[in-house]
């Protein structure tokens, strides 16, 4: 990612999804939800919509944050894919990831427009309530200045997702975990972390309210160098409604 304002990106599970699903199984599988986070820190609001589809050769991801202060301050997305066309193989658990990162914002101007490309291992627990991957990406970010004022858009992403589902799906832990190079000459840095842990309350497992997709919980955006030099922490309180 090239945020440069504290915008909080939400990227949840549904990023693991596309290699576990198309890693094990080969139907269409479709998701999407809405969520809106109120920062505790910031004492403002975002919303983000994350959209999830798998087809016969792979599946799409996409999600887009717009924070409000009280209007509309900035805003990002992001789109994937991932490519798994040899899911009858021994190495089904490997999928080919490909990425776009952008946004913009009233204060920091549009960001860096950011391509990856790398490969994504995928695991799960043999219930699927407990799904994992880690994605190795080439970054390149055109128009990136290295520390010695020399251009540097080659650059490397780590990212981790994972999602745990406890006590019949009532409880959902879920979140992810980026580590990337992106120099940052004016505030002296070029390694970046982010991760963001989400914890949901489902609400449709009460009786009576099966079709009532709403889950309550929180997300605690901890951080390195990305709002600023140094560590920083943002927990908010958040609402999902899940299609």
């Amino acid at each position: 990612m090239t945020e440069k304002n504290t915008t909080s990106m939400k990227k949840s599970v549904l990023r693991l999804i596309p290699a576990l699903v198309l890693a094990a199984l080969s139907f269409e599988a479709a998701a999407q939800n809405v969520q809106l986070h109120y920062d505790l820190g910031r004492k403002a609001p975002t919303t983000t919509v994350e959209m999830f589809r798998a087809d016969g050769a792979g599946s799409t991801f996409f999600f887009a944050d717009l924070d409000y202060n009280p209007r509309v301050s900035g805003a990002y997305w992001e789109i994937s894919r991932e490519f798994c066309f040899w899911q009858e193989s021994k190495v089904n658990w490997l999928s080919l990831h490909l990425e776009y990162n952008g946004g913009l914002s009233t204060t920091a101007g549009s960001f860096n427009n950011a391509w990856l490309a790398g490969l994504t291992y995928s695991g799960h627990s043999d219930d699927w309530s407990k799904t994992w991957s880690l994605t190795a990406s080439y970054k390149a970010i055109p128009g990136t200045i290295g520390l010695d004022g020399a251009s540097q858009p080659a650059n490397f992403q780590l990212t981790g997702v994972w999602n745990f589902d406890f006590f019949n799906h009532w409880i959902s832990f879920n979140g992810f975990a980026d580590f990337w190079r992106e120099a940052r000459p004016w505030q002296g840095t070029e390694f970046i972390f982010i991760t963001e842990p989400q914890l949901w309350v489902n609400l449709k497992n009460v009786k009576g309210w099966e079709n009532v997709n709403l889950s309550l919980g929180t997300e605690v955006e901890l951080s390195c160098n990305f709002v600023a030099k140094g560590f920083h922490a943002m927990p908010t309180i958040a609402a999902k409604w899940t299609f």
